[in-house]
């Protein structure tokens, strides 16, 4: 009985072509290719099959023109861009989640000036003949690092597998057991370094690492001695590590090339703000250290890349590698970084032009200011259906640098009275924009910080009608109950 039910619906499903025949789905064809139409309608069809297999289908939904609704739900669902623009109120700046720093608009255009034209990527105006990419970047960098010469790539993972499999392939690289760090989506030092064909060898215990266990430690074997910044995570208490001066000394003495993986790329000194744990790249090149490694994308402000900056030799090594080509950067992201170096260039305070500088250096006046507007634009909005409060709160630099470091400022925190706080946050992360947001203590909280500009104006629009969501919502449920 079950089967023979099933081959009667089966029998129901209308062919292929006779759906392409509708005046509904004619109407894609005028607008979207037809091998992408065809696949959605056969998504749909492979979808009701596996229903009717499973007994879950009734045979008034197998009627054409339900068929024809969900086809054209289908198409608008594959259509939507998944990658979006959102609102980050976690107070966090470089997000890792959130796509890290954002670019400024002046950056962003330089970008699309050149994605929409022609441009001299990989060729020599002068000379009229085939130029070098890296060689856009090279002077500036230069300049800005006081390093003799710079590489770019697409990422400072990149950078890292690059630098040692070129310095050290079947060789031994010293570092720090304290130093064997985990980034963002479970990769570690040693598994990078594993990649490369370099050999770890590991000195030191995870607290204290002394000048001695990296000199016990040297044999014929020998190519590097690598310093880790320890990204997001720091080691307090009684803890000992080896000092820049202390690895060029004994790199000197041993006639070994010494790295920094530096990791946040910061350029500017931000000890004036009382962040000052952060080593700046000017500073490592200064001591001494033959290669460090940085990001584009975090401290730095620019795009997703990873910059080598250090002594000539060891540059020019690297940018022979072929390895180095696997690992470019694109046109894209190299005018993004270009037209970045140049804002620190351009501006005697960087953080006036960088939006990722401006956000961690805001001073609190500002933030108050803009936390009391939200705040009562989110009152007249919402009336009596939330208590809306301003506390202080610490937000965070993000993408592993200055881990123990507060940025200390307000935030706005919202409490709905007739339903739970994690609704709320669920009807704002799936608004339109997307509001991602903070949860404590069954509030809502909203960070000024990391509001771009305009988007302050858009918080009590979005929040009310996150509101008007969950009470319609919850009054549907009510009215079935």
């Amino acid at each position: 009985m079950v089967g023979s039910k099933s081959d009667s619906l089966f029998s129901l499903i209308p062919s292929v072509d006779k759906i392409l025949s509708q005046p509904e789905i004619q109407d894609f064809l005028v607008i979207y290719s037809i091998p992408f139409v065809k696949s959605s309608v056969n998504t749909i069809l492979n979808d009701l099959r596996d229903r009717i297999r499973n007994g879950s289908v009734q045979p008034h939904e197998i009627a054409l023109n339900k068929l024809v609704d969900q086809i054209r739900e289908q198409i608008r669902l594959t259509l939507v861009p998944g990658l979006c623009c959102l609102i980050n109120a976690t107070g966090v700046v470089v997000h890792t989640n959130l796509g890290r720093s954002p670019l400024s608009n002046r950056v962003a255009k330089r970008i699309v000036e050149i994605a929409t034209s022609y441009s001299n990527l990989e060729y020599d105006l002068e000379q009229g003949k085939r130029g070098k990419r890296n060689a856009h970047l090279k002077s500036l960098m230069e300049e800005l690092t006081g390093a003799e010469s710079v590489l770019a790539v697409n990422n400072n993972a990149a950078g890292v597998l690059l630098a040692l499999g070129t310095l050290a392939k079947g060789k031994e690289v010293i570092v720090s057991r304290g130093e064997l760090i985990e980034i963002g989506g479970s990769f570690r030092i040693p598994e990078v370094m594993a990649q490369s064909g370099a050999i770890l060898r590991e000195v030191g215990a995870t607290n204290r690492t002394h000048p001695h266990d990296y000199e016990r430690a040297i044999n014929e074997n020998t190519a590097l001695i690598l310093k880790v910044h320890t990204s997001n995570y720091r080691i307090v208490g009684f803890t000992r590590e080896i000092s820049l001066e202390e690895l060029v000394q004994i790199g000197k003495q041993h006639d070994l090339p010494t790295m920094m993986d530096l990791g946040s790329g910061c350029l500017v000194d931000l000890s004036a703000f009382g962040l000052s744990d952060e080593t700046t790249v000017q500073e490592v090149i200064s001591k001494g250290i033959d290669v460090v490694s940085f990001s584009g994308d975090k401290l730095l402000g620019g795009p997703q890349a990873g910059i080598l900056a250090g002594k000539r030799e060891l540059i020019d090594k690297m940018a022979i590698n072929p390895l180095a080509r696997a690992l470019r950067m694109d046109k894209l992201t190299l005018a993004g970084l270009e037209a970045t170096l140049q804002e620190y260039a351009r501006q005697a305070d960087p953080a006036m032009s960088i939006p990722a500088l401006a956000m961690i250096t805001k001073g609190i006046d500002e933030l108050m200011s803009e936390a009391q507007e939200i705040s009562s634009s989110l009152e007249s909005e919402l009336q009596d259906r939330a208590q809306i409060v301003i506390e202080q709160g610490a937000g965070r630099v993000g993408g592993g640098a200055l881990p123990t470091s507060d940025l200390i400022g307000p935030r706005i925190c919202i409490r709905p009275r007739d339903f739970s706080a994690s609704r709320l946050e669920n009807a704002l992360r799936r608004g339109n924009p997307p509001v991602i947001t903070i949860i404590k203590d069954d509030y809502v909280m909203i960070d000024p910080r990391t509001l771009l500009d305009n988007q302050a104006n858009l918080i009590s629009p979005l929040v009310g009608r996150a509101f008007e969501q969950i009470q319609g919502q919850s009054g549907m449920k009510s009215h079935e109950d």
